[in-house]
C-alpha cells in the first residue's frame, strides 16, 4: 500500500469518530431548551424566581439560587437541578412540581448534558427570542393578563381584604410567607414552615383567614385528621399539598367541598379506598397522586369511573423502574462474580503454566550443571559432619 494511502485512510476514520463523537453530545437547543422552557422557567424564569433560582439564561442558571448551586458543569453529582428532577413523584422537593415528573429519557439527557459540561448558546435567553426582545408588547401582554385571569374567572374574589391581610401578617410573624401568585392578581400561594414547630397548629388555624389561597403547600407537617377542618372553607384552592403526613380517609371529609381543586397529592399518607369516596364530586381534579398509600388497584380503578379525565398516579411506573434497575443491579453483580472466578482460574492456569516451565527447566539442565550441583550438595553434606 503506497504511504500516502497508509496515512490517509486512518485520517479518515479519525474524522468518522469525531464526527460520530459530536453528534453523540446533547444538543442543548434541540433537547435541553424545551425542557427548561416548558418545565421549568414558569417558576425560575424572569417573572418568578422561586428559592431566587433563574434558569432562563446562562449567567443566572450557573448562578444558582439561595439554597443550592443547580447547575455544576461536569459534575451532576454536585448539581441541585439533577437531585431534584430524579425524586419520585410527590416528594415535596420534586422538580417540577406542577404536572407529570419529567421521563426517565429527559432526566438521563439533563444529566448527559451537565456531564459533558453544560454548553449554553452565547445570548440566548429563555422564554423569549433574545434578552433584548424578553417583554411583550402592551397589547400582548394585556392579552396574556386576560387569559392568566380566566384561569380564576369561577373562583370567589375575597369579601373582607383587611381581615384577610390581617391573617397574612399574622402568619408572616410565624415565618410564613403567603405571595401572590403572579403580578396584579390577588389569589396567593404559600408553604407552611413554620420557624418554631411548635406553632404549627397555630399556622394552620390562621389560614382560614385566606380565602384568596390558590395553591398551598402543609406537607410534612405531621398534621392529624382534625387540623385540615381549617382549609375546609378554602373554597378557592387548586392545587394542595398533603403529602407525608399522617391523615387518614376522616381527613379527606374536610377537603371533599373543594370542588375547584386541580392538584392533589397524599403521596406517603394513611388514606385508604375508604377515603376516595370523598374525592368523587371533585369533577375539576386532573391530578391524584397516591403513592404509598392504603389505596389499593380496585380501589383507584373505581375513583377512576366518577373522575375518568383524572391522572391517578399511584406509582406504579416508580416501582416498574425499581424494579428494573434492581434487576440490572443483580445483573451487574452476577456479571462481576462471573468476571472474578474467570479472573481466578486464569491466575490458576497462569500459576500451574509457570511451575510447569520451571519443572521443565530444572529437567532440561546440561549434564555438567547437574553434576556440579551434586558436588556441591556433597561437599555441604562433608563440612556437616
Amino acid at each position: 500500500m503506497p504511504m500516502k494511502n497508509a496515512i490517509l485512510i486512518p485520517a479518515v476514520i479519525l474524522a468518522i469518530f469525531s464526527r460520530a463523537h459530536a453528534e453523540d453530545k446533547v444538543d442543548f437547543t434541540k433537547s435541553i431548551q424545551p425542557i427548561l422552557e416548558k418545565r421549568c422557567i414558569e417558576c425560575h424564569g424572569s417573572k418568578k424566581q422561586k428559592g431566587d433560582l433563574r434558569l432562563d439564561s446562562k449567567d443566572a442558571a450557573l448562578k444558582g439560587g439561595k439554597d443550592a448551586k443547580a447547575i455544576v458543569p461536569g459534575k451532576p453529582g454536585e448539581s441541585d437541578m439533577v437531585r431534584r428532577i430524579s425524586l419520585p413523584a410527590g416528594d415535596d422537593d420534586i422538580m417540577p412540581p406542577k404536572g407529570d415528573p419529567l421521563t426517565k429519557d429527559q432526566i438521563e439527557l439533563v444529566k448527559k448534558w451537565i456531564t459533558e459540561g453544560a454548553e449554553w448558546p452565547a445570548g440566548l435567553a429563555l422564554g423569549g427570542e433574545s434578552e433584548k426582545k424578553e417583554e411583550k408588547t402592551v397589547a400582548g401582554s394585556a392579552k396574556a393578563g386576560k387569559r392568566k385571569s380566566a384561569e380564576f374567572a369561577n373562583l370567589t374574589p375575597t369579601k373582607d381584604t383587611a381581615a384577610e391581610e390581617n391573617a397574612i401578617k399574622q402568619l408572616g410573624a410565624l415565618g410564613i410567607s403567603v405571595r401572590p401568585i403572579a403580578q396584579n392578581l390577588q389569589w396567593k400561594e404559600a408553604t407552611v414552615r413554620p420557624q418554631d414547630t411548635n406553632k404549627t397548629s397555630e399556622a394552620i388555624a390562621l389560614l382560614k383567614g385566606v380565602p384568596s389561597l390558590v395553591d398551598l403547600n402543609i406537607s410534612r407537617l405531621n398534621l392529624k385528621d382534625e387540623d385540615l377542618k381549617n382549609i375546609s372553607e378554602l373554597k378557592n384552592l387548586q392545587r394542595l399539598h398533603l403529602e407525608n403526613n399522617p391523615i387518614t380517609d376522616a381527613g379527606l371529609s374536610n377537603i371533599k367541598g373543594l370542588v375547584n381543586l386541580e392538584y392533589l397529592n397524599l403521596y406517603n399518607t394513611q388514606v385508604s379506598d375508604a377515603g376516595l369516596e370523598n374525592l368523587k364530586g371533585l369533577t375539576n381534579l386532573a391530578a391524584l397522586y397516591l403513592w404509598q398509600t392504603k389505596v389499593t388497584a380496585e380501589g383507584a380503578a373505581d375513583l377512576k369511573k366518577a373522575l375518568p379525565e383524572t391522572m391517578i398516579n399511584r406509582g406504579e411506573e416508580l416501582k416498574l423502574l425499581a424494579k428494573v434497575d434492581e434487576k440490572k443491579a443483580e445483573e451487574k453483580k452476577a456479571e462481576e462474580k462471573a468476571k472474578a472466578e474467570e479472573k481466578k482460574k486464569d491466575e490458576k492456569a497462569e500459576a500451574k503454566k509457570e511451575e510447569k516451565t520451571a519443572e521443565t527447566k530444572k529437567e532440561n539442565k546440561p549434564t555438567d550443571v547437574k553434576k556440579d550441583e551434586k558436588k556441591s550438595d556433597e561437599k555441604k553434606e562433608e563440612k556437616k559432619a
